[in-house]
């Protein structure tokens, strides 16, 4: 075996089905040898997508999404990606490219100082410079991306080590072949080069494969889920509020929903727990969040920072006791210290808060509080509802985007799973487009990265190919991935894209007009970007009018089933829904 067959191979072991990539040479032979052992091989149109795709496939699985790219440009052109997976806790291994061992450092093809610059980035770094550290390094990656809080890898793979010796050796005497009289120099150089790849390839057998070890997340403690139990059977206004890491274990995802249940507490659910109660559970609310949380005596954050998106911890009140169970130390002390801290992973807590409540028969009814925050989520509903009914003034008369998200909304299959890419017209579709099921919502997560869009979708729909697969887009976003629409079409990965048209960067305009008094540098065009995608063989819709949402997302819907990925752009009115929500 070369050493990208010694690559494909513990990928294979690893459970890892896809493999993300940009062509290069540096990395030919992990690609041939991932299609050998039939593992997906997937080409994108541009290496930040590689790892985006890799993320949502992590996310979705539990199983470390794997991405390889070539050396140089081809791994810098991750690094947003990358970044995001970091922040976002997502299992991410990315394998790299890079010069031959004996060329590091001589101003060979694409050759940079690669561990500089993924080191800040990732959990964990390291250039092989022997085969047979290719394996162990490898399943060493594996181990340290799922390991405590989960995040992204880096294994650089110089190209000498991925090839087979007899290929190495050739090109190295090609290089050095003497002449008739060889000088003292060139016959010093043949000796040290055969050295060189004598020592790259010894003992490269010995380095075999092992079967995988199950990495356990972090231990819930007794003696802090007993004090969680006893401060919550306490309380009489408690909120759960379930962030993302709490779904770092997929296959757990009833199990928290149960949990959930079993307890009995309204219940907020952000980034990747987005639907994990189903579409209109009686526990989840959705708005007045801010509102809830100062009102309640206990909050439980699951997964959760006091981040921006909590301000910072001040929505919570002062009087209430804080909960907080994370895998990450620095997370759960971030801002603001709970009281009663849990270092552990946030489901297994949930889960284990439930049954530690039942058994000691602490299970409170608590629907007078639940119904009381009911009628504030109903009413920012209805006024919703009458937003959307209220149509769009000429000149601009388009299409109002609440309109548009209640219209998705009814139409939406209960199959499906939603990617969001943007800005304005994306967070406007968050508070109406509900995901159906639990592990059916993909955003970006703290790093609020535009551009997730594609990646993610591609990932998502490679796992769960029955699940209607769509990506919301803001005109913004969309030009970050747009030439993707050539590999959905190469791949047969029939996504539904809408893009919510209003020809501006509308998030930041409308504060930055309001404040500045100038547009410059948010103005966009109506452009046509569904004649882009009908370009790479996509089906291109365009909606201009609301009467026409209907019949073009059931034309939409209808193209995807029988398997073709579309666009649909969309010209949306302006509107000030979100007024204010510009984010510091």
């Amino acid at each position: 075996m070369d050493g990208g067959d010694r690559i494909a191979e513990v990928l294979r072991r690893h459970g890892v089905q896809f493999l993300f990539t940009l062509c290069g040479g540096h990395i030919s032979p992990i690609l041939v040898g991932a299609k050998r052992r039939g593992i997906r091989v997937v080409d994108v149109r541009h290496e930040v997508n590689t790892v985006f795709a890799a993320d949502a496939v992590a996310r979705l699985t539990g199983v470390p999404g794997v991405a390889a790219v070539t050396a140089g440009p081809g791994l810098t052109n991750t690094i947003t990606a990358v970044k995001n997976a970091q922040l976002a806790q997502s299992p991410v291994i990315l394998l790299g490219g890079a010069a031959a061992t004996v060329l590091k450092g001589r101003g060979a093809l694409q050759d940079i100082d690669q561990m500089a610059l993924m080191r800040p980035h990732v959990k964990w770094a390291h250039a092989a410079r022997r085969v047979r550290e290719l394996v162990p390094a490898l399943e060493e990656a594996f181990r340290v991306a799922q390991e405590g809080v989960p995040g992204p890898v880096f294994l650089e793979c110089p190209v000498d080590l991925l090839y087979s010796e007899d290929v190495v050796k050739s090109w190295y005497v090609a290089k050095t072949k003497p002449g008739q009289s060889p000088s003292l120099g060139e016959r010093a150089m043949a000796t040290y080069l055969g050295f060189h790849t004598w020592r790259m390839f010894a003992g490269a057998d010995d380095a075999r494969p092992q079967t995988p070890k199950p990495v356990p997340p972090p231990p819930l403690a007794r003696d802090e889920l007993r004090a969680a139990a006893e401060a919550f059977a306490r309380a009489e206004r408690p909120v759960i509020v379930v962030g993302s890491q709490a779904m770092s274990i997929p296959g757990e995802a009833r199990g928290i929903a149960s949990a959930l249940e079993a307890i009995g507490a309204p219940v907020y659910l952000s980034g990747m727990a987005r639907g994990l109660l189903g579409a209109g559970h009686p526990l989840q609310m959705r708005h007045a969040r801010k509102a809830a949380l100062k009102q309640a005596d206990l909050v439980v954050l699951a997964g959760v920072p006091c981040d921006f998106r909590l301000d910072y911890g001040q929505n919570i009140s002062r009087k209430a006791v804080l909960i907080a169970a994370n895998r990450s130390e620095e997370e759960m002390q971030k801002n603001r210290s709970p009281d009663v801290p849990v270092l552990a992973d946030a489901g297994r807590f949930l889960q284990g808060l439930a049954g530690r409540l039942a058994a000691a028969g602490q299970v409170r009814d608590r629907t007078g509080w639940v119904a009381k925050l009911r009628v504030a989520d109903d009413a920012r509903d209805n006024d919703i509802a009458a937003q959307a009914a209220a149509a769009p003034t000429a000149p601009e008369a388009l299409v109002n985007p609440l309109q548009l998200c209640r219209r998705i909304e009814a139409n939406l299959d209960d199959h499906s799973q939603l990617v969001a890419d943007g800005g304005d017209f994306v967070a406007t579709a968050s508070y109406i487009v509900r995901p159906r099921a639990p592990l059916s919502w993909l955003d970006p997560g703290v790093f609020g990265t535009l551009g997730v869009g594609a990646g993610f979708a591609l990932g998502a729909k490679l796992v769960r190919p029955e699940a209607e697969t769509w990506i919301f887009y803001g005109d913004g976003s969309v030009g970050y991935s747009l030439s993707e629409f050539d590999t959905f079409v190469r791949h047969k990965v029939p996504v539904i894209a809408v893009v919510g048209n209003d020809a501006c960067w509308a998030q930041i305009a409308r504060e930055q007009v309001e404040i500045l008094g100038d547009a410059v540098g948010t103005e966009l065009s109506r452009t046509d970007y569904h004649r882009a995608a009908a370009g790479f063989g996509a089906v291109g819709l365009e909606i201009r009018e609301a009467a026409a949402v209907d019949g073009v997302l059931a034309e939409a819907k209808a193209a995807a089933k029988a398997g073709s990925p579309v666009l649909i752009n969309v010209h949306l009115a302006g509107t000030d829904f979100r007024k204010g929500s510009l984010s510091m």
